[in-house]
């Protein structure tokens, strides 16, 4: 019985060395002298032994003679240094390849290749370039495309791979028909693998490669990939040129259609491309189609941009320093910054861009301003810090330019000026938290580059990892530990917005169209983004360093005189920052908890900016009890000891307020009272107003609480005379009361007190009765 068997090899490629044969119909050497032994091997032994010795000593041989890498000569071609350009030579230049770039600097007259056939430019091109190498027998051509290529491995591999395929010509394979899918019947089946030529890429010796595009006489705009295509599909060239199609990717990975089968393999300090279905380690990686976004997401980390052991590779390549840089010498930024809806903590973000460490002198301001809430805002910039600017214009609400428009506006502001060296675009939503991210951002030097931002403990970002097939938004598989800080780096992705710098110089050069913010029905910032890809530059966002973050628009509402007090619960950290005492973090750490008198502490919680905005939130309501007993805001209706006060709830900061509460007092009544605890629920919360005139103190009670918060919101000596609370029992009294400071003290049986007179002006404080 025959004991060989003449069908495709099923052994897959664990990439130890071990010989694949090809899956192709086409006959192949060693097969043929395999089949010849089969149907021969019963009726003549010694010719069996003969052919058998015959073919394994063919294969042999060759095995004992790889080819050497100085053998390898890579071309391609690339009339522009574009992104895909620049990495493809770093992945090159990675591996040592030899590399010849052909038409660089030549108008590309191949057609649009993205959208239509074409690309007979590059035949044209290489076909010249091999006329010096058409008898170079030991020599061997690999021919790829650049912009959309990655190389993973080097040209050691690559030539063991080609050698052990047994062909003198291997082009790329694919699961698509193209250009002409009437041609799929023509094609060889395959038992396994991908069955299409791909002509991204082929490999092949010097001669064969000559003798198959020596044929070519066609123009620069007919299809490159048709031509390859009837070529092999003719049986007497695919022989006589002895082509196979690399149909397990071993060596070529084409994307398209494969997306599925590909993942990245981490090992060694060095990251692959891994097919997973036929288990194998492509050396070229090539994002054909529309898998230019997959291919920008792997070459993030292959062949060795960033790994577990090493990190980013290439952060610190290409940048350039401005540390000794005078300010005069430092570039010239545009900053356009872009307020299209109510956004809380305005003020703030002037003021983060005032305190920027950046030359004022160096900055244009173009602001856009669609919100008559905020151009009190605008205008209170534009008067404290215009004259510090080389130049401010404004394009306010009466302008009803909309978002798009306006951003295309900026855009080209920069583009017109030859010395504006970047443009800056920041939506007002955006927390500059980092003085120095201007300069970082121009440091690293990329063509558009964005800064990390986040929300507050939140995944939600400026920028996607992915797209899903509409185009919209899709996580990829980096994404989260990007955003948390878990992989640090530069990395190319498909969409950014709220806040990037891009380079002025390619806006004179390459994006010289003026209208970047529209495309189809997308919204300004996904048109800009598509826009900038369909060019084929990179987008660029870096967590190197900690940026900012962006504050939530969500339910921001108008209605009240200062609505950054409501942002408690939906910008917590922005509150915080704004509205609890900078020293707040350090009161027991620091000892900052006073005692003035027995079991009644005293500690700071408030800004001044807190106690301001509460005072003119009351005066801005302005209905005050009238201070009689008879009060219908509590239950039953009467007030034993009334107060002229308005209560939290009256504003609608309530809610607010229980926040405020247990985020921030509750933690200290834990430590303070050992072994109580308090979910800090308030039976009563309000604003209590003092005057000679009006009622200027109160008498002995006990407070109906577990126990009491008094918050001062005013000064004395300033802006009041007098006042103070004096507890009768230990016959002690706090009259210099400050500013965002608080007493907490019981409220029942102990600590029986009364409201000292206030004397002149009007003195302000905030009550909370705190049950458990």
């Amino acid at each position: 019985m025959c004991c060989c068997y003449s069908g495709p090899s099923l052994s897959s490629d664990k990439e130890s060395g071990a010989g694949e044969e090809s899956r192709s119909a086409e006959t192949e050497a060693a097969m043929d002298c395999t089949r010849r032994v089969c149907s021969l091997f019963l009726a003549l032994p010694i010719l069996t032994l003969i052919l058998l010795s015959q073919c394994s000593g063919s294969k042999s041989e060759t095995r004992r003679h790889p080819i050497p890498k100085e053998n390898l000569l890579v071309f391609t071609v690339a009339t522009k240094e574009t992104d895909g350009f620049k990495r493809f030579m770093r992945s090159a230049n990675f591996f040592n390849y030899t590399v010849k770039v052909l038409g660089l600097g030549e108008d590309w007259t191949g057609g649009d290749v993205s959208k239509t056939s074409g690309g007979g430019q590059k035949v044209r091109l290489i076909k010249e370039a091999l006329k010096p190498y058409a008898t170079a027998k030991k020599l061997v051509i690999l021919f790829v495309d650049s912009y959309d290529v990655i190389f993973a491995s080097g040209p050691e591999e690559l030539l063991k791979k080609f050698h052990q395929a047994n062909h003198k010509v291997v082009f790329a394979a694919e699961v698509f028909v193209w250009p002409n899918r009437h041609l799929e019947v023509k094609y060889p089946h395959v038992r396994d693998g991908k069955r299409f030529l791909n002509s991204g890429g082929f490999i092949g010796f010097a001669p064969n490669v000559y003798q198959l595009v020596e044929p070519w006489d066609l123009q620069d705009k007919d299809d490159d990939q048709l031509f390859y295509t009837k070529t092999y599909l003719e049986p007497e060239k695919r022989t006589s040129l002895n082509i196979t199609l690399d149909h397990r990717c071993r060596m070529f990975q084409n994307l398209n259609g494969a997306l599925d089968e590909v993942v990245l393999k981490f090992e060694d300090g060095q990251v692959r491309a891994r097919n997973v279905a036929y288990d194998s380690l492509p050396v070229i990686i090539h994002g054909n189609g529309p898998t230019k976004v997959q291919l920008n997401y792997m070459g993030n980390y292959i062949p060795k941009v960033w790994t577990f052991e090493t990190g980013c590779t290439e952060c610190e390549k290409d940048t350039i320093s401005l540390a000794a840089k005078k300010d005069t010498e430092f570039p010239t930024v545009l900053v356009g910054i872009f307020i299209e809806q109510p956004t809380p903590f305005v003020e703030e973000f002037f003021e983060r861009l005032v305190n920027l460490n950046f030359p004022k002198e160096q900055l244009r301001i173009f602001i856009h301003n669609t919100q008559t809430h905020h151009e009190q805002h605008v205008r209170q910039f534009i008067e404290q810090h215009r004259a510090k600017y080389h130049s401010v214009r404004v394009v306010g609400p009466e302008d009803e330019t909309v978002n798009a428009d306006a951003r295309n506006m900026g855009l080209d502001l920069c583009r017109q000026d030859v010395t504006c060296d970047h443009y800056f675009s920041v939506d007002i939503e955006v927390v500059l938290q980092n003085r120095d991210i201007l300069k970082l951002l121009i440091e690293q030097n990329r063509s558009i580059l964005a800064p990390l931002t986040s929300r507050h403990k939140k995944l939600w970002s400026n920028f996607w990892g992915a797209l899903s097939a509409d185009g919209y938004y899709a996580r990829s598989e980096d994404y989260v530990d990007i955003v948390q800080g878990q992989r640090i780096g530069l990395w190319n992705v498909p969409y950014i917005s709220s806040v990037y710098l891009i380079q002025g110089t390619l806006l004179r050069s390459v994006l010289t169209e003026k209208d970047l913010y529209h495309f189809s029905r997308l919204d300004a910032d996904m048109a800009f983004c598509h826009n900038i890809r369909d060019q084929g530059i990179f987008m660029y966002v870096s967590n190197r360093h900690e940026f900012g973050r962006i504050v939530s628009v969500a339910n921001y509402q108008t209605g009240h005189l200062h609505n950054d007090l409501w942002q408690i619960s939906e910008n917590p950290q922005d509150w915080q920052e704004k509205y609890i005492h900078q020293n707040y973090s350090s009161i027991m750490e620091k000892k900052i908890l006073l005692q003035p008198c027995p079991d009644v502490y005293w500690f700071p919680i408030f800004t001044e900016r807190a106690c301001d905005d509460l005072v003119e939130e009351m005066e801005h309501f302005g209905q005050w009890s009238t201070g009689g007993n008879q009060d219908t805001r509590i239950q039953g209706g009467y007030e034993s000891v009334p107060t002229i006060d308005i209560h939290m709830n009256q504003i609608g900061f309530e809610k607010e307020w229980q926040k405020f509460l247990r985020e921030y007092v509750a933690p200290l009544t834990e430590k303070i009272y050992p072994g109580y605890f308090t979910k800090a629920l308030f039976d009563l919360a309000f604003v209590v107003r003092y005057k000679p005139d009006e009622q200027p103190s109160l008498m002995p009670h006990h407070d109906a609480s577990t126990f009491t918060l008094n918050i001062a919101l005013n000064k004395v000596g300033i802006d009041y005379q007098g006042g103070g609370c004096r507890f009768i029992r230990y016959n002690c009294s706090i009259k210099a009361s400050r500013k965002g400071w608080t007493l907490m003290h019981p409220g029942r049986l102990t600590h029986y007190h009364e409201g000292l007179p206030t004397t002149s002006g009007t003195r302000y404080i905030a009550v909370s009765f705190v049950d458990p």
